[in-house]
């Protein structure tokens, strides 16, 4: 190559480099909504050895210079509930982002429970009180960012979506379960709601969780995409979950299980391990995490209870995780149950009580406390009151084996109901000698079991069988 020839690149080069322009991260875009007095991330490019200078409306500056690589990270405190407000960057070019509010931010993750938008549309289903909804939906301190849908085997460091206002003319395209969520949140506290959705119908958990994790967890990652992308290990924390981690946010809502029914018996470690990276990652060790367990419905021959068991086995081994029961919300026709406002608002209940410390909310379903073989019965004692729905047979939902682990349906009758003591006694003539005892044990559930404050008890066990016996 010509010497002239050489310099003359070099000089295109040199140009082109020279007029490259200062960005930030797609969610941090005009309209959207900073979590509240805290030290939040603001990220973007430029130049090599830029000098990055942020001004907010509230008064808080920062700087920094960018790195090597032609990116730049700063922390910029935010100030109490309000707005709007706006920010202004500047390095080699200036931007402006307007419109900013500040308040409560949450990000919506899962499967396409979570995905599923107040218009409905996916497979024809429909949202419960979903149009209604949509036309009372206009406010302007409840705003959505949904994450567009994209995997890659390797981490990305931007994603596509933009911020929208609640509107008849937007949020039929929010995520229910999170608009309903925002709803109550907006409604009790009074300050502006930001929800992050990043979700995949049909997705699994090891999508969701990074690489080095699983490989911890000594699971094979693929080389390439498997036939249904969202199944494939680690591709959605790529696309979805790591060009997103640094972004303020109180929480972490989340709606799947669907997909891991196969491997119920990991879904506990796969969870542990997937948040506890999580929270990691954003140098939070202990944000929240609340979740909805997977509703009934006719799965076929695996049988799903197993997975709902992994579900609720992990409210108790993850800390600052709680779990919103759904037995009473399922459709056994329908894997997309149209009752999503009872999970939304179910997960601002837990919110609501833990994190903001509004008295009154009794979020928790009573769960089994304790058993005791007696004779030809089984006693089953509870974390708190509980009643049987006298409209649904207890033998639908309770069953008892013998040594030989065989379940048949058994009658439940409550003792004591108004009294402290309260217990179940669980029976069949079929079985004269009990070992085990099953509630709500299977695909599809009517469930007999709600706690005082109306919340169903979970599914449960006494027997250790596995999914395969």
């Amino acid at each position: 190559m010509h010497t002239k020839t050489l310099v003359f690149l070099l000089l295109i080069c040199s140009n082109l480099i020279s007029i490259a322009q200062t960005t930030v991260g797609a969610v941090f875009d005009d309209g959207m909504v900073l979590q509240q007095q805290k030290d939040i991330y603001l990220w973007g490019t430029d130049n090599v050895g830029t000098k990055i200078n942020v001004v907010s409306s509230w008064g808080k500056t920062a700087k920094t210079t960018t790195s090597k690589n032609g990116k730049w990270k700063l922390q910029l405190a935010t100030p109490v509930a309000g707005g709007p407000h706006s920010i202004t960057i500047k390095g080699s070019s200036s931007i402006i982002i307007n419109d900013v509010l500040i308040g409560e931010v949450w990000i919506c993750s899962g499967q396409s429970n979570m995905q599923l938008p107040l218009k409905g549309g996916l497979d024809g289903n429909f949202i419960e009180g979903g149009l209604d909804a949509i036309v009372n939906s206009k406010n302007d301190r409840i705003r959505f960012f949904t994450v567009q849908k994209n995997a890659s085997l390797k981490p990305l460091d931007n994603i596509k979506g933009k911020w929208e206002k609640a509107d008849p003319s937007t949020s039929g395209s929010f995520g229910a379960v999170g608009y309903f969520f925002a709803q109550q949140l907006e409604k009790v506290l009074e300050v502006p709601i930001g929800i992050i959705v990043t979700a995949w119908g049909a997705s699994s958990a090891e999508a969701w969780t990074d690489s080095s994790t699983l490989n911890d967890l000594g699971l094979e990652l693929p080389e390439k995409m498997a036939k249904m992308k969202q199944q494939t290990p680690s591709v959605l924390y790529n696309a979805m979950i790591h060009p997103l981690i640094g972004y303020g946010m109180k929480g972490i809502l989340w709606y799947q299980g669907e997909s891991n029914r196969h491997n119920a018996e990991q879904y506990e470690q796969i969870i542990n391990a997937m948040v506890t990276s999580w929270r990691e990652k954003w140098n939070n060790r202990d944000f929240p995490f609340y979740y909805a367990q997977i509703a009934p419905f006719n799965y076929g021959k695996r049988n799903s209870a197993f997975l709902r068991e992994a579900q609720l086995n992990t409210s108790h081994s993850l800390k600052n995780s709680e779990m919103v029961v759904t037995l009473d919300v399922g459709d056994c026709t329908q894997i997309h149950p149209s009752k999503k406002t009872e999970v939304g608002k179910r997960l601002s209940y837990i919110a609501l009580a833990k994190d903001y410390g509004i008295s009154g909310y009794d979020f928790k379903s009573p769960s089994l406390k304790n058993y005791f073989v007696e004779d030809q019965e089984i006693t089953l004692t509870f974390s708190d009151r509980v009643h049987l729905n006298k409209n649904v047979d207890a033998s639908e939902n309770f069953e008892i084996a013998g040594a030989d682990m065989i379940f048949y349906p058994a009658n439940a009758v409550m003792t004591s109901p108004y009294h402290s003591d309260q217990k179940i006694r669980v029976f069949s003539k079929k079985v004269p000698h009990p070992k085990a005892v099953r509630y709500g044990f299977k695909n599809c559930v009517l469930p007999t079991l709600f706690g005082r404050n109306g919340l169903p008890v979970s599914s449960f066990r006494t027997d250790n069988l596995n999914s395969n016996e």
